[in-house]
């Protein structure tokens, strides 16, 4: 297409009316649905004359451009939902002046939800449904097929064998769409939405919030109740309803149009009936509803909406759906947010941070990548320097306040979020407020928070940095400095068994030994399992990992470059000391005891161990679970180290999945090829097609080897990680019982929700292999407490 366009260009010499007449039409174009777009944004004009002239220049070009304008006005129906109203109205008045323009709008308006659903984008199908609510008010669609659209929606709930996330997701559209059009149904059909209430009221009464507890950011019910988010919406609209439909904060352009939009003919939607449930379907997740603030936080200025009145859930839509229109420019999204419609009737700033926050703690993962909530919130500081970030540093006290009763997944991104804002600001905070955590058992949450949040700051920064940013009363938090532990370079060191060959191999490596060079030095390292298997002499001998991996790490301290390079060189001699599941293990705690004061390194060296295929994925879970590693079980980088490792794995068979995929669609494009070529084909060219034919069949073969030993090996590692938590926690639960003692310790806590973080953060993979870990692990025997977090995690798809 470029190279035709380019010579087009090349003869256009003669004839530049040509040019002139392909260019003319996207120039109105591109004119047309910058004109859309921009409406509604600041201006000098009101809004109401701005869409009156809009609707005079859309009319005039729909002759010639009407399917362009369809499909703007329904892409921004789904991808600005912001400014709903808006476009409703512009919609509404294009409807009174052209009212074919209309039927054809609502048409495209129903095809496009029926092809969103089908896609599985939920989101974009629930603010198409409330641009058609809305479109009630604005005199285009009649209030009784919206109303039957509703009751079909809400009719799914009477379906059998569904799960249970779908009829949420009917029911939670039907009551979100209520704010904008609840009293214009009311006023024209209130039997039939008396009828439709009554039956969400019975299915909300009936159905299973078992997940609730594994949503929750915190399990405090005080100071604000974390309530699931059917609970509060349904709250919120019978709140609404009791109050006669009256809020005060939705934007509604069109009343001012109200004597020409009620002059406008009708439409009909078409019957609407909910696509049939599938197998693949994948509807939301539930969720909790993240209350931190109310009224009595923002003692100046507006007053805060309760948090079961329906403006709450207006304000807070809305700040969601600017985040989601405009996170990959933070500046932009930053802007948009401060510059709310109606922030004058509201603590804005309030509102925003509990946004933001919201977001990024929302379980299982936030919407967006959690990093752009750190920059988002930057970029608001810098914005409001006088108002914001004192709002921000109240939001961060009350959370550190209440950071007993927080889930462990919301506190990993809480210290990865506070860490990297303090880096964007000096590192400047009054930390001295923080000293009640000094007094504490420095396992408790408090203290646990502050040295994690110190150990991400220096990875921003460096030891001696943090060390001169803390008060000296904080130096008991401070992360120890990050130097390497060389055992064969301590004062009494001469007596460690294997110490002679140290000098050996260091040499080697400083003369640039070749690996086989190396394992003959090696040869001479005793064995300290000999005695107990004297047949096999070439068996698994720690002693020989220690002494060379000891000395080579100590030789490439320097830098994470000189230790990737050494790793590198003499990985032969590596695969040669750990081809065995003994080996792969004790390689990592060789790791651990001479980096145990650097967790960056730990963490890096562990990821380039598995990319190397020096150890695979089951050996860094075994590694974890391990007596070795119980002092720092508790600790964030573990964490990271673990969830990294399965991201890995599941990387690792989708990329053999895919490659498998496209070989077997290369193969049915060339079978296609063959039958339509069958009478044309020369031998020759039969013979080539075979051969290839043959030689994909071969391929594939492999691949499906390939793909079931990897899901084979993804299977085994969270048979692993689950069978290591199961046998944790059960030895906890024990000893508590048997010495009387209460089982809600810290250390429970962290443990029993670090269970359930796996299970949130990988549960599309782990739903694959939902029949074996019942079968095998989390049968009804097993505790109560710890089968509560499978069926929890069972409940959320339910």
């Amino acid at each position: 297409m470029s190279r035709r366009r380019h010579s087009d260009e090349g003869d256009a010499g003669s004839q530049p009316h040509k040019r002139r007449r392909t260019s003319e039409p996207i120039e109105i174009e591109d004119r047309l649905e910058s004109l859309i777009c921009r409406v509604g944004e600041k201006s000098t004009s009101s809004l109401e004359s701005n869409l009156e002239g809009l609707a005079g220049v859309l009319e005039a070009d729909l002759p010639n451009y009407k399917s362009k304008i369809l499909r703007i006005l329904c892409a921004v129906a789904r991808l600005l939902p912001e400014k709903l109203t808006v476009y409703t109205t512009l919609v509404g008045l294009l409807n009174a002046r052209n009212y074919n323009f209309g039927g054809e709008f609502v048409e495209a308006m129903i095809r496009q939800l029926k092809e969103t659903l089908k896609a599985n984008l939920y989101t974009e199908a629930l603010y198409l449904v409330r641009f058609l609510s809305d479109l009630v008010n604005c005199h285009v669609i009649a209030a009784p097929s919206m109303v039957a659209m509703f009751e079909n929606f809400v009719s799914v709930t009477q379906e059998e064998d569904i799960p249970q996330v779908r009829s949420d997701w009917y029911v939670y559209v039907v009551l979100s769409s209520l704010p904008w059009v609840g009293k214009e149904l009311y006023e024209k059909k209130d039997v039939e939405m008396d009828r439709l209430f009554n039956q969400i009221e019975g299915y909300l009464k009936r159905r299973q919030k078992i997940h609730v507890p594994m949503l929750q950011v915190w399990t405090a019910e005080k100071p604000h109740p974390q309530e699931e988010y059917l609970d509060c919406l349904w709250a919120q609209v019978q709140k609404l309803k009791k109050d006669r439909w009256q809020e005060r904060h939705i934007l509604r352009p069109y009343i001012a149009f109200d004597s020409v939009l009620c002059e406008a003919l009708q439409h009909n939607l078409p019957p609407f009936t909910p696509p049939a449930h599938s197998d693949d379907a994948v509807y939301p997740m539930p969720h909790v509803v993240f209350r931190m603030f109310d009224y009595t936080d923002a003692p100046e200025g507006p007053v805060m909406p309760g948090s079961h009145s329906v403006e709450r859930f207006v304000i807070e839509e809305n700040l969601h759906c600017i985040i989601k229109s405009h996170w990959r420019e933070r500046k932009t999204c930053a802007a948009q947010l401060l510059s709310y419609p109606g922030k004058n009737k509201i603590p804005l700033n309030y509102h925003i941070v509990e946004v933001i926050f919201g977001e990024l703690f929302q379980l299982p993962t936030p919407p967006h990548i959690d990093v752009m909530y750190t920059a988002l919130l930057i970029e608001l500081c810098k914005l409001q320097p006088g108002s914001l970030p004192q709002v921000l540093a109240q939001a961060t006290e009350m959370m550190y306040m209440r950071l007993d009763t927080m889930n462990t997944t919301c506190i990993d991104r809480l210290i990865n979020w506070f860490s990297h804002h303090l880096s964007n600001f000096q590192f400047r905070w009054s930390w001295d407020d923080w000293a009640d955590c000094l007094t504490q058992d420095l396992e408790k949450p408090k203290p646990k928070f502050v040295k994690e949040v110190l150990e991400k700051c220096m990875r921003l920064s460096y030891h001696q940095r943090i060390v001169d940013i803390v008060p000296a009363s904080f130096s008991v938090l401070i992360p120890a400095d990050p130097v390497c532990f060389y055992k064969y370079g301590e004062e009494n060191s001469s007596s460690l068994p294997g110490f002679a060959v140290t000098t050996t191999v260091g040499n080697a490596i400083k003369n640039r030994a070749s690996n086989e060079e190396i394992l003959i030095v090696l040869k001479d390292v005793p064995n300290p399992n000999q005695d107990d298997d004297d047949d096999e002499g070439d068996g698994f001998n720690p002693l020989k990992i220690e002494v060379f991996l000891q000395t080579l790490l100590h030789l490439a301290a320097k830098s994470f470059s000189h230790s990737f390079s050494a790793l590198a060189k003499f990985h032969e001699v590596l695969k040669a000391l750990t081809d065995c599941d003994e080996g792969k293990l004790h390689i990592l705690r060789v790791l651990y005891e001479f980096w145990k004061n650097h967790p960056l390194m730990i963490s890096v060296l562990v990821d380039k161990f598995i990319r190397t295929q020096i150890v695979d994925c089951a050996a860094v879970a075994n590694w974890v679970f391990s007596p070795e590693m119980a002092h720092d079980f508790t600790r964030f980088y573990v964490w990271e180290i673990l969830h990294s490792t399965i991201r890995k794995m599941n990387k690792h068979v989708q990329k053999i999945q895919k490659e498998l995929d496209e070989a077997k669609e290369k193969l049915e494009k060339q079978q296609n090829k063959k039958q339509r070529d069958s009478g044309d084909e020369e031998d020759m060219e039969k013979q080539n097609s075979e051969d290839e034919e043959g030689q994909l069949e071969e391929q594939i073969e492999k691949l499906q080897e390939k793909v079931e030993s990897a899901q084979s090996e993804q299977k085994n590692l969270f048979l692993v990680i689950f069978q290591r938590f199961i046998m944790l926690l059960t030895e906890h639960l024990v000893r508590c019982e048997t010495s009387g003692v209460d089982i809600n310790t810290t250390w429970y806590k962290n443990c029993i929700e670090r269970l359930q973080q796996i299970f949130l953060m990988h549960h599309v993979i782990i739903q694959q292999y939902m029949g074996t870990l019942e079968n095998l692990l989390f049968t009804a025997e097993l505790d109560h407490h710890i089968l509560a977090v499978y069926q929890q995690f069972c409940a959320l798809q339910l």
